[in-house]
């Protein structure tokens, strides 16, 4: 696995970067090429949070976690990848072809598999016009709506279709799409 460490507030010793990457490296054995791996550590009022993205063959597993202790929280985000994965797996093997992954999950799973869904079922469609607009004035009406997203044409970029989003730090981000 290709590793990559990100701290933010605080110093991370060897000795968790090497324990992070002995847990995280137990979920090579899922993939059929070496996946690439982000882990971001960081401290905020005295709570400590992990998050980290795997990709590999084309997906993308992402976990968060925050507890009283680093290598509790480096625990929990691997079990959560793991269960991400191993739904994953039984999803496309059931929808799109049989070996969509070539290697066998262990049953020896930590906490069984609850939704395990066959179909995907929409529950409800919404349509509406796009009208272009800037991202800041997008982000003004999804904040009005209360939302956490919201769609519509970018009028800086020539009325491309996009998205604003607010992101878990507080932030916002923005989705373009041709």
């Amino acid at each position: 696995m290709k590793f990559q460490f990100i701290e933010k507030k605080l110093d991370i010793s060897e000795a968790l970067k090497e324990y992070a990457q002995k847990k995280i490296g137990k979920l090579e054995k899922y993939f059929r090429s070496t996946p690439d791996v982000q882990v971001r550590f960081q401290r905020e009022g005295g709570r400590d949070t992990v998050e980290f993205s795997l990709v590999c063959d084309g997906l993308n597993y992402r976990a968060r976690e925050t507890t009283d202790d680093m290598y509790q929280s480096i625990d929990s985000c691997v079990a959560s990848v793991e269960r991400q994965i191993h739904k994953n797996k039984t999803r496309l093997e059931k929808r799109l072809r049989q070996g969509a992954f070539e290697r066998e999950i262990p049953s020896t799973m930590a906490e069984p598999i609850v939704d395990e869904e066959t179909e995907f079922s929409i529950i409800r469609t919404k349509r509406f016009a796009l009208k272009p607009m800037t991202p800041e004035e997008a982000i003004l009406q999804m904040n009005l709506l209360n939302h956490e997203f919201f769609v519509f044409k970018n009028f800086d970029n020539k009325s491309s279709f996009a998205v604003v989003y607010r992101r878990r730090d507080g932030g916002y981000g923005l989705i373009e799409g041709d």
